[in-house]
């Protein structure tokens, strides 16, 4: 069976706040092979208040007005429960720059990013996203804050193009042929704080160095049709389309869509780092290949129909 050339992406994010040293980074992946992929990326900062920065490096270009504030869909209850799955009382909009929010016995501040502001600049093959904390601190009623936005995950739609082989015309004929089962592989790891993969303006930062990360969270979500490497992960869910209506990405597709979880802790990962690796696979029938058998039964019924009429004609039938 042959397969399509593996296509593999290594993210290397980087988040360190100055000042905090027990944050939590959740990664929450919309992929759409199909389409334009998106990530949500939050931060949950204990001990914001005594905290001067946030800090986050994307693997890749991102534009400031490609970056979408998604906290600001909180008003919406069902948002909320999925979001922090757990029922929620929200006092959206308190003040100017952010939400409050009780759940699960204790209240923390959503800060609404686009109203604070933060600063975009490229930086080596990605983007740096600096938010000032000190100009946050007179809106805060909390000591324990959300920060929350969605990107386009570019690393990922260069992953899922499709690419066509024009090299070897008669090998992919062959292949049209004889195989119209076609199998795709897709790798895909995540990496944050990890200085092999991070550029070195930021390897040279002390308050990089300095910040270990307590949590990190990574959540998947693709259309059943894709199987994905599951071992570790603690939450498997069918994707719930009402909760989240409101919320997908644009052009994102709510059917049939499930969701994967995984997470490490410090505990586990002493060197400061996380490190998480999928595969993504898919078979299915060529387009191609039955295009081919079409034309191939098309021209051999019309071959028969014309050597059974000289046959016909030669016995005088």
């Amino acid at each position: 069976m042959p397969k399509k050339q593996r296509k593999f992406a290594d993210d290397g994010w980087a988040v360190w706040i100055d000042g905090d040293d027990v944050s939590t980074v959740y990664i929450n992946d919309w992929l759409n092979p199909k389409g334009k992929s998106y990530v949500d990326f939050a931060v949950r900062i204990r001990g914001v208040m005594a905290s001067k920065s946030l800090n986050v490096y994307v693997p890749f270009f991102v534009q400031k007005e490609e970056i979408e504030d998604v906290s600001l869909l909180f008003n919406d209850a069902k948002i909320m429960q999925a979001t922090f799955s757990a029922s929620c009382i929200i006092e959206y909009k308190k003040n100017e720059c952010t939400s409050e929010v009780a759940y699960n016995g204790k209240i923390v501040d959503i800060v609404h990013v686009s109203a604070l502001g933060y600063e975009t600049s490229a930086l080596s093959e990605g983007t740096l996203i600096k938010i000032d904390l000190e100009k946050l601190r007179s809106y805060l009623d909390n000591d324990e804050a959300y920060f929350i936005w969605r990107m386009p995950h570019k690393s990922l739609d260069e992953v899922f193009a499709p690419r066509k082989d024009i090299n070897n015309a008669k090998e992919r004929l062959k292949d049209l042929i004889t195989t119209p089962i076609v199998a795709e592989k897709f790798g895909y790891s995540i990496r944050i704080n990890e200085s092999r993969l991070l550029p070195e303006e930021i390897t040279k930062i002390g308050a990089f160095h300095r910040q270990k990360l307590k949590k990190a969270v990574v959540t998947l979500s693709i259309n059943e049709s894709y199987e994905l490497n599951d071992a570790g992960a603690y939450r498997i869910r069918r994707l719930e389309e009402n909760l989240y209506k409101d919320f997908l990405p644009k052009d994102y597709e709510k059917e049939d869509v499930i969701t994967y979880q995984w997470q490490q802790n410090r505990e586990t990962s002493l060197k400061g780092h996380f490190n998480f690796y999928y595969n993504v696979n898919k078979n299915s029938v060529s387009r191609g290949s039955m295009f081919m058998y079409l034309v191939l039964l098309t021209v051999i019924g019309v071959a028969g129909n014309l050597i059974a009429d000289v046959i016909s004609k030669l016995l005088g039938l």
